[in-house]
């Protein structure tokens, strides 16, 4: 098995550049651990669908979350129409950094997804690794992440470099208001894709 967050760096995948008004957030895709999912994502990108959407949720500390046109939490649709099912890796994880879909349950996604800020992960390494993850992924989760989204939600992409995690960190410390939404709009204004 080989788990590409290891060394996502060195890992080859279609890249996607998320640019925004707080700087870029560089993402490789998991093209073929989620192929539904990243071609969802893929397509809507290039159709500009997420052009001038917001970051409407920011939990400092839990993720940063966007994709809906509506701005609210509650729209966006994917290329299939409106939802379409999960695609689970036992070889992705939502370790810090990594890019999931959001969803309202199983086989509910859409267009909005959401990005792993945590730093802080409650409990030992022990624990993740009695509960069956791999070794080297609970090691990750040390710095980071939300392991009980695990096998709820498609991890499909993961920040491919230190400044997207800079970034990302200034997002999630944006000031938030009612129902976690930022009180100044944290923008993406593009999205360029880069194919493998």
């Amino acid at each position: 098995m080989t788990y590409p967050q290891i060394d996502i760096e060195n890992f080859d995948a279609t890249t996607a550049i998320m640019h925004t008004n707080h700087g870029d957030l560089t993402i490789k895709l998991f093209d073929e651990l989620a192929p539904k999912t990243v071609k969802n994502f893929v397509e809507l990108s290039k159709k500009g669908y997420y052009d001038g959407v917001i970051f409407h949720r920011i939990i400092k500390d839990f993720m940063i979350q966007g994709g809906d046109p509506t701005g609210t939490g509650m729209g966006g649709s994917s290329i299939y129409g409106d939802k379409f099912e999960d695609e689970f890796s036992l070889n992705a994880f939502n370790i810090r950094g990594a890019v999931s879909m959001a969803n309202a349950g199983p086989d509910t996604n859409g267009s909005q997804f959401f990005i792993v800020q945590n730093q802080n992960l409650p409990y030992p390494k022990e624990s993740l690794v009695e509960g069956g993850w791999p070794e080297e992924i609970a090691e990750r989760y040390t710095k980071g992440g939300t392991p009980h989204l695990d096998g709820r939600h498609t991890v499909f992409g993961q920040l491919a470099n230190e400044e997207s995690f800079k970034v990302m960190d200034d997002i999630a410390s944006v000031e938030t208001g009612i129902q976690d939404k930022p009180v100044d709009d944290v923008v993406i204004t593009s999205i360029d894709i880069i194919e493998k």
